[in-house]
């Protein structure tokens, strides 16, 4: 894992940091740099902890950077970064990274905050034509879900793996795409997620047909 030295970064006062789900924060701070939807940065507390990435979920035009966390109990730095409140001061390094194609009516599948870097393609006017499959574990981790729903009609679809209830697919992302009567495989296909879930949609859209050139992904840890 790479160290600050290796960052250009800043000290930048946290605004808020408000607990959305049981153990997941959305934290903002103010914007003072650019940056292209879908790019991450690094977070941290101290210079003696290595920095953590995560994908901007705000638009790029916004006052102010959110960043979409789940807390691990025993993680090096998601315990602390809980803790924040209103006032303390964080480590943010400059913007980076190349997930950020924004081709016209894309499909985007996301898991858990896999999210963050579709709503900022979103809240930055780049999501004209997109179809949002997010999957979850239980409805609470719906990040965001009124915006989208407003902002996306029928093309925002919601699988949530541990319902039998409920207004969204009772089913896991890929059982999803193993029905979907819409697939299409001429579309562009962007993927964020852990490492498994990454590799599992990627095989199975590929599976169903879908070119391995139009399936492009981001991986979280």
């Amino acid at each position: 894992m790479k160290s600050w030295n290796d960052f250009n970064y800043r000290r930048l006062p946290v605004i808020s940091n408000i607990q959305v789900a049981s153990g997941s924060y959305i934290l903002t701070f103010k914007r003072e740099f650019d940056f292209i939807a879908g790019q991450v940065i690094g977070i941290g507390v101290s210079e003696k902890i290595p920095p953590r990435l995560y994908s901007i979920a705000s638009g790029e035009k916004e006052d102010h950077i959110e960043i979409l966390y789940t807390e691990k109990p025993d993680g090096t730095l998601t315990p602390m970064l809980s803790l924040l409140k209103s006032g303390d001061t964080i480590l943010v390094t400059d913007p980076f990274g190349s997930f950020t194609n924004s081709d016209q009516s894309p499909i985007w599948i996301a898991v858990g905050t896999g999210i963050a870097p579709f709503m900022s393609r979103l809240l930055s006017g780049k999501g004209e034509g997109a179809t949002l499959i997010h999957g979850v574990r239980t409805p609470d981790f719906f990040y965001y879900q009124n915006l989208l729903k407003d902002q996306l009609g029928d093309n925002y679809i919601q699988c949530c793996s541990r319902c039998t209830v409920g207004p969204f697919y009772n089913g896991r992302v890929t059982s999803f795409l193993q029905h979907w009567d819409k697939l299409d495989l001429t579309r562009k296909y962007y993927l964020c997620g852990s490492a498994e879930m990454v590799v599992e949609t990627r095989d199975k859209l590929i599976a169903l047909g879908v070119p391995f050139a139009n399936v492009n992904a981001e991986i979280y840890f």
